[in-house]
């Protein structure tokens, strides 16, 4: 059933309309981009969402365009484009038939799906929204939870004295391509959850991402108290009762949504540790429907739980005071009676020291102790990851901690300028997203220099005139004079370098590095043979003094004589202006302190579209670099601070005169720079395959998701009979660990050149069979560590449980490198992510 806020009919002819604005695909397909201009070019530009352009349109213009043959021919080519690509086979269906995998839930704070449905604050959400249109691509059963925010996320304004400002636009959900979620009954879904004293009711909509569908939780509902109800108000606001409150919601709401919707959910997806209190409700659901134990349901569901972490600082994660926790889920509380925990039980989850009583309690915590799959968002965020987690592991060496990492992609049809889609489909093909992109080099690569070049000069021209247009409307509600709003239009060039950097605002990101030396970039922007020019743009967060200040001084500067219309400051960063920015920049800049840069994908963003990067050796860009794709700057983070600052910005401007703009600017006899097409085609064919959201998606797939459905699988057979059994063997580990000891350690260097070890190990109570003897030694120099199972020879007479272990091991590294170890053992669990027993033999 299509709901729709439009109160009249559509004529016959116009009834795709209606079906193609409520779908999201819209979006990232340019098909319907004609159909839009056509009703109403204005509001178009202004909005670009088709559902504000369809409310808007009078009966007489609708009954106009039915009876003109060349909008319904274009209508239903827009029509005929979605209905193809909704009913050909996917991807999932023809390489995994056999899989009958269930409902994939991804769970996430902000889903940036388009400027249309503004409920996104930055990179997270538009990840998240990326993830749905790219698994909607493959044919994956993937859903997506959110919340709908009443204001969202802040718009951005600067003001007269060149301040950043914020104000918050109101939600309306009939300017929304959104329908309600309907009950079994018919009527609209609604769920509850259990707040202190009261019952919450969540309103639950949904959007239709081509494919796949994402629900929205809504406590504005008019049965609420006035405060509940502005508890999905602010995405990110208020203060912290405010932010435990959205994450109950989103958790423990988003789930008893998917039960109602009568889903069969298979695997949870957590896109950072926000959506934690899922983990508590699957096990909720479980323990009613099996009696088991909470920690049998934890351990037969953590199988099917997947936690992806964004954050490369500790601080970064969310955390909750004790009594604040203690309100809502205290001695009274009915949601701790039915997990059979005690408030003290409950806390210990979401601490690093389970008995310490002050410790606030950390999601990202809770999320890494539910979750039998972790994750960062690039190589080295993997590595920072399992830095910051090692905590949770006591006695382990980082390289052992369990988080692997699927660097991020970007769903490419969404970033991609109309000329980049043609000259890719003219190319590659219609389809190439939506299947394995190993062939799309080859095709890049046999585009010829003039047909590059030509397409990237459309794309900076159409840039600038998009950047002009907003210049100019921004700097008219600033209050600047008619003059200088009128000499907008002559701002920029089409034929000039065109750098762009468009980041959050805030220190660590270093937006202002290429400010260091303001002359010396004064004289680049002006250089009378080889100029470029500067887009930025960029919000600090209302509580970043810092980040509000470096704002600041960019604005300042743009107006500045000698800058006024080489660089332009461009305010309210949404994704509607990233897409001008990363499909008409030729350089797109990235100056973040490594590693605090967890990913960064608007760098990947306009690789589709030809432009380059100048990036630090951090995130993505830290796997994508090679000499000949862009440029690199650092030292991969050997420098210390404050130093660094210094000595980052003179080689960025080094970089930009020496390599760079020369690059550039020098054209052959037939007016083409034939090193810097060769880079850009390099760039094109070898790193916009590798970072979309294509591979990104297959690869959860088949690393991830396939092997944690068949163990979740295994774990809830037979009424979860294997989950009692890693209980069982966790219970009685625990109660016997103290008592396991090492004995001599016994070293012989063989003529053959090896070692061979052999030790004494006294296990006690514990069973041989439910651990494992290992010897093991740290990476050193270039080395690899060494964890070889050490095998168990003969039994110490007089002894509970002692016996001789021994291994052999190339003596190319000195004995004393290598130690032995005890460590937990079940082919069924993941050690030491689900039990971090661990002894030594020192």
């Amino acid at each position: 059933m299509l709901y729709t806020f439009l109160q009249r009919e559509l004529p016959e002819r116009l009834r795709p309309l209606a079906e193609i604005a409520s779908d999201s695909f819209w979006s990232w397909s340019h098909a319907g981009d004609k159909v839009w201009r056509l009703l109403n070019p204005e509001k178009w530009e202004l909005t670009e969402n088709p559902w504000i352009v369809l409310q808007d349109i009078s009966r007489e213009r609708l009954d106009e365009l039915a009876r003109d043959s060349e909008f319904c021919e274009e209508l239903q080519r827009a029509a005929k484009e979605r209905q193809q690509y909704l009913s050909r086979p996917t991807w999932y269906e023809q390489e995994h038939a056999d899989a009958d995998l269930g409902v994939i839930a991804y769970f996430c704070m902000e889903f940036g799906l388009g400027n249309a449905l503004p409920l996104y604050a930055g990179g997270l959400g538009v990840l998240a929204g990326d993830y749905l249109k790219a698994a909607s691509d493959l044919g994956l059963p993937v859903v997506g939870v959110g919340l709908l925010y009443q204001e969202g996320y802040f718009r951005q304004f600067i003001d007269a004295n060149r301040q950043q400002q914020e104000v918050y636009t109101y939600n309306d959900p009939t300017s929304l391509a959104i329908r309600p979620a309907l009950a079994k009954s018919g009527g609209w879904l609604r769920v509850s959850v259990e707040l202190p004293g009261r019952e919450l009711s969540l309103r639950v909509w949904q959007v239709q991402v081509a494919r796949g569908t994402l629900y929205l939780l809504d406590s504005n509902d008019p049965i609420n108290s006035p405060i509940d109800q502005g508890i999905t108000g602010k995405l990110y606001g208020g203060g912290r009762e405010s932010r435990l409150l959205q994450e109950i919601v989103l958790g423990i709401g988003g789930l008893r949504t998917l039960e109602a919707m009568g889903l069969n959910i298979e695997l949870c997806h957590l896109n950072e540790g926000h959506a934690a209190f899922v983990i508590l409700e699957r096990v909720r659901l479980l323990m009613e429907r099996t009696r088991t134990s909470f920690a049998e349901a934890l351990w037969a569901l953590r199988a099917g739980n997947i936690f992806t972490t964004h954050t490369p600082v500790a601080a970064g994660f969310d955390s909750f005071s004790p009594s604040l926790v203690e309100e809502y889920f205290g001695a009274s509380s009915a949601y701790l009676r039915k997990l059979g925990l005690s408030l003290e039980e409950f806390l210990a989850l979401g601490r690093k020291n389970r008995t310490n009583d002050t410790e606030p309690f950390n999601m990202a915590y809770l999320a890494l102790r539910g979750c039998a799959w972790v994750n960062g968002v690039s190589r080295l965020h993997g590595d920072v990851s399992r830095r910051i987690f090692q905590p949770l592991f006591p006695g382990w060496p980082t390289g052992d901690i369990p988080i692997t990492h699927i660097t991020n992609g970007v769903h490419v049809p969404s970033w991609d300028s109309a000329w980049a889609d043609a000259l890719w489909t003219g190319s590659c093909g219609k389809g190439r997203w939506l299947k394995e992109t190993e062939a799309l080099p080859d095709a890049i690569h046999r585009l010829e220099d003039k047909e590059l070049l030509r397409f990237r000069s459309r794309q900076r021209a159409r840039l600038i005139d998009s950047a002009r247009l907003r210049l100019a409307r921004h700097l008219g509600q600033r209050g600047e004079t008619q003059e200088v709003v009128e000499r907008v239009s002559e701002f920029l060039d089409p034929n000039v370098l065109t750098l762009s950097f468009a980041r959050r605002f805030t220190e660590y990101k270093r937006p202002n590095l290429l400010l260091a030396d303001p002359d010396r970039l004064l004289r680049m922007l002006n250089d009378p043979k080889r100029p470029i020019q500067l887009i930025v743009a960029g919000k600090a967060h209302p509580a970043d003094e810092v980040g509000k200040r470096l704002v600041t001084e960019w604005v300042e500067f743009s107006m500045r004589p000698e800058a006024f219309g080489r660089v332009v400051f461009l305010e309210d960063y949404d994704i509607a202006l990233a897409q001008d920015l990363v499909q008409g920049a030729d350089v797109w800049i990235n100056t973040p302190r490594r590693p605090w840069e967890a990913c960064g994908t608007s760098g990947m963003k306009v690789l589709v579209n030809g432009g380059l990067n100048l990036s630090v050796l951090d995130g993505w860009w830290a796997e994508a670099y090679a000499p000949g794709l862009g440029w690199a700057l650092g030292d991969e983070g050997k420098r210390s601070q404050p130093r660094a600052d210094s000595i980052d910005a003179q080689e960025l401007y080094r970089i930009l005169e020496e390599e760079v703009i020369p690059e550039f600017y020098d054209f052959d006899h037939a007016g083409i720079p034939r090193k810097w097409v060769a880079r850009m085609r390099k760039s094109m064919a070898t790193l916009t395959p590798y970072f979309s959201g294509n591979r990104m998606i297959r690869e959860y797939l088949e690393r991830l998701y396939l092997p944690a459905a068949e163990a979740v699988r295994r774990r809830l057979n037979e009424r979860a009979r294997l989950a009692r059994e890693l209980n069982e063997w966790q219970v009685q580990l625990e109660k016997h660990w103290e008592h396991a000891r090492f004995g001599d350690l016994e070293t012989v260097h063989t003529e053959d050149g090896r070692w061979n070890f052999r030790v004494q190990v006294f296990l006690g109570e514990i069973s041989p069979e439910s651990v494992q003897v290992q010897l093991y030694a740290e990476a050193v120099d270039g080395e690899p560590a060494v964890r070889q199972a050490m095998e168990r020879d003969i039994e110490i007479a007089g002894s509970v449980n002692g016996y001789r272990y021994s291994a052999s091991v190339s003596a190319a590294r000195p004995a004393e490198h290598y130690t032995a170890r005890i460590i937990p053992y079940h082919t069924d669990a993941s050690v030491p992510l689900e039990l971090s027993l661990v002894k030594w033999q020192r």
